[in-house]
């Protein structure tokens, strides 16, 4: 029986009977009837409760909380306050298993459906911005089969030192423009080609990220490979990914691309929040001309495709001959704040930030994914 709006109290049971229709998709059994809600109380028509799960690292905790609300609000009427009002309950952990990145706040994916959206060069300035906004700021880049951020800071031909601190070997981050940065790429000559088969790619990233002597940051960049794979899957394994930012150019062909992106981080068994969209060479500005305006790869693309989706547009970046430049020369343009790119990267970063710490009041914390064959 329905029971919805009006100006009626609500009774535990009633919330109950709302949350029968709530099942676990391991156990295919009702969070009721597993007893999984815990402390339920109800005054008026607010309700309170927690979720109750047998692991910490339960790949569906948002999943069902979100299903509770959806189950709580179709039932029992929109106007029920238990948005926010859901907590979790989880076991602590019993493995003695160091922590991955604990000086780390907040880690960012930048990540693309595909190649040539200029992903690399958004991460960066993105990385620059946040650091010019006073931020303390890592950057790794994870695109272990075409590295890019040795070039992009100059520092082609750089070797991270090392250290052994209590029996485990650590890499240095090597440190430019005040951040900390990582990447296959100065490991390798840039000239040689990287043919590597799955496991060894995600070899050499498990020890970036494990070994990699980050210390304490605000945020860390992640320049993710373009598409969805096996690099994808191995970070959310080893650190828990606290959002992801999706970069496109605003053309059809590659905002088909993103949806897959969005639902490969937003699926059940990742469950990384997506924070947004950033269109890239959304237009064509020449440098004499800046109020000038060609929409080549197509106009708003990205900001529809994000309306429609009800995620948030970032920031919508140009097309200016500056960065391409400016990224060859190993100076990011964002370094610049006073620069029209600087301060358009300025902007991105300001917004980036500002998603980011709504995420984190209104979400609980992302976990580290354990994928099975189920």
């Amino acid at each position: 029986m329905q029971f919805k709006g009006g100006d009626m109290s609500l009774t535990n049971e009633q919330v109950l009977q709302a949350l029968k229709r709530v099942v676990h998709p391991e156990s295919r059994k009702n969070i009721v009837e597993l007893e999984m809600v815990e402390n339920l109380s109800v005054s008026g028509r607010e309700v309170r409760f927690a979720l109750k799960f047998n692991r910490p690292n339960d790949p569906f905790i948002e999943s069902m909380k979100k299903s509770c609300v959806a189950a709580i609000e179709s039932q029992l009427g929109e106007d029920v306050k238990v948005r926010g009002n859901i907590g979790t309950i989880v076991p602590e952990r019993k493995d003695k298993e160091r922590q991955v990145l604990p000086g780390v706040k907040n880690i960012i994916a930048v990540a693309s459906g595909k190649g040539g959206v200029g992903k690399s060069t958004i991460a960066v300035n993105l990385a620059v911005g946040l650091k010019n906004k006073g931020y303390s700021v890592g950057l790794l880049d994870a695109d272990v089969y075409g590295p890019s951020i040795p070039k992009m800071f100059d520092l082609e031909g750089a070797t991270p030192t090392g250290k052994k601190e209590d029996g485990t070997e650590w890499i240095i981050p090597i440190e430019k423009r005040g951040i900390k940065l990582l990447s296959v790429g100065f490991f390798v000559k840039p000239e040689d080609a990287l043919v590597w088969r799955g496991p060894m790619a995600t070899s050499a990233l498990k020890q970036l990220i494990t070994q990699g002597d980050w210390g304490e940051l605000d945020y860390l960049i992640l320049d993710m490979p373009p598409g969805t794979g096996d690099v994808h899957l191995t970070i959310v394994q080893e650190v828990p990914v606290t959002g992801a930012v999706i970069v496109s150019t605003p053309q059809e062909v590659a905002l088909a691309d993103v949806i897959k992106g969005i639902n490969m981080f937003t699926g059940d068994k990742v469950n990384v929040p997506v924070l947004g969209l950033v269109e890239n060479m959304a237009w064509f500005t020449p440098e004499e001309l800046p109020e000038n305006r060609y929409y080549i790869f197509g106009k708003e693309g990205c900001r529809q495709l994000a309306e429609k989706l009800g995620i948030e547009l970032l920031g919508q970046i140009p097309i200016v001959q500056g960065i391409c430049e400016s990224g060859d020369q190993g100076v990011p343009v964002a370094s610049d704040e006073t620069s029209s790119m600087g301060k358009a990267f300025g902007e991105l970063a300001e917004k980036v930030a500002e998603v980011t710490e709504k995420r984190n009041r209104e979400l609980d914390p992302t976990r580290k994914v354990e994928i099975t064959d189920k």
